[in-house]
This record gives C-alpha cells, structure tokens and sequence, in this order.
C-alpha cells in the first residue's frame, strides 16, 4: 500500500471538485462532493498505476506547494 498526495479544487464554473495528483500522468479526475472525488481519484490512480512500466519507487513525489504573490 502506499499513500499519494493531491491537488484538489474547486471549479466554480462546472460546480465540481477536480483533484489532480501530481506527477502521475493521466492522474485526475472530478466529483460533485469530496467523497466522489476521492472515490474517483482512488479508481484513476489504480488505472494510472496499472499502465506504470517500473518501480512504483521512481515516481515523482509530491513535495508541497508554494504560494507566490503577484500584482495583478
């Protein structure tokens, strides 16, 4: 077992949660609750795993975010 990070939020326009789970490619999907979303994050990440070709070990990992203040 091993345990993923992602990136979730919400899009006001579709009204819909959309995670994303950095550096897994393909790995992102939305909800219209929190629970869907991470029921659908769980089955896609499963998916993006089974097409993996090599060891688990080499994938990115997620690190942190950052927050950069920008004059707009």
């Amino acid at each position: 077992m091993k345990t993923f990070s992602a990136y979730v939020e919400w899009d006001p326009e579709t009204k819909l949660y959309v995670g994303i789970v950095p550096g897994i490619s393909g790995a992102h999907t939305q909800g219209a609750t929190l629970d869907e979303l991470s029921r659908n994050l769980k089955e896609v990440l499963e998916l993006c795993l089974e097409e993996h070709k090599g060891n688990i070990d080499d994938l990115p990992r997620f690190v942190g975010l950052q927050q950069i203040e920008v004059a707009v």
